[in-house]
């Protein structure tokens, strides 16, 4: 059995770090003991993306953002599954991410930040959410879920002035879908208090379980 190696390290902007670890021809991306993501399960955020597009069909000129680059699953999946038109936005807040994606983790990426359908902006999220909308889809893959935040400023995201920033940058019938490790009650009834159509979706990663939240707006 091979062992694990450090590739490199990083600090995330307003605290905390990521490592960049591999083993042989598998990378892990680790926010200290946690495995945030692995090059070999990749089908729950690759299903953040494709449940959206199945429920937003292939409306033309679709407008995409994506919230968190890590190893391009949910970036790869959207560009396949919505419309040949879609304008992608990829938001990611640590720099060092964006390099590994176009270094050690390029064989991973392919040709994805290539396309020209792509838009790649350094830096948070929820501002993109708020001054460069209106969205058809928001996906969100920035944390472990709500309840896991990989740095607390991310709460912005999740909570009621977050959820209403985001259901006002959709258009109509558009859909914020968010990834999360686990279910969250509480959240799911902050969700449907915004004033969003919420379903619940179990996916999976391996032998792991996951959850997609739909929210579409009416």
């Amino acid at each position: 059995m091979l062992a694990w190696k450090q590739v490199d390290r990083t600090s995330v902007p307003g605290g905390g770090e990521l490592k960049l670890m591999q083993r042989g021809d598998e990378f892990s991306i680790m926010s200290g003991a946690t495995e945030l993501m692995n090059s070999r399960r990749g089908g729950s955020e690759e299903q953040l993306a494709i449940l959206a597009a199945d429920r937003i069909g292939k409306r033309d000129r679709t407008r995409v953002l994506i919230g968190g680059l890590g190893m391009g699953f949910t970036l790869r999946a959207a560009l396949a599954h919505f419309s040949a038109q879609c304008e992608i936005i990829v938001a990611e807040l640590v720099p060092t991410v964006i390099a590994w994606a176009k270094g050690p983790l390029a064989g991973v990426h392919g040709e994805s930040l290539a396309c020209p359908r792509v838009v790649l902006h350094e830096g948070d999220v929820a501002p993109v959410i708020s001054d460069n909308g209106p969205f058809d889809a928001i996906l969100l893959d920035v944390d472990n879920g709500p309840d896991g935040l990989s740095r607390p400023a991310n709460d912005q995201l999740y909570n009621a002035r977050g959820l209403a920033a985001a259901r006002a940058a959709l258009n109509p019938g558009g859909v914020l879908a968010i990834w999360s490790a686990a279910s969250d009650q509480r959240f799911a009834k902050r969700l449907r208090q915004t004033g969003l159509e919420v379903e619940e979706v179990r996916v999976r990663a391996g032998g792991a379980r996951h959850l997609v939240w739909l929210a579409r707006k009416r």
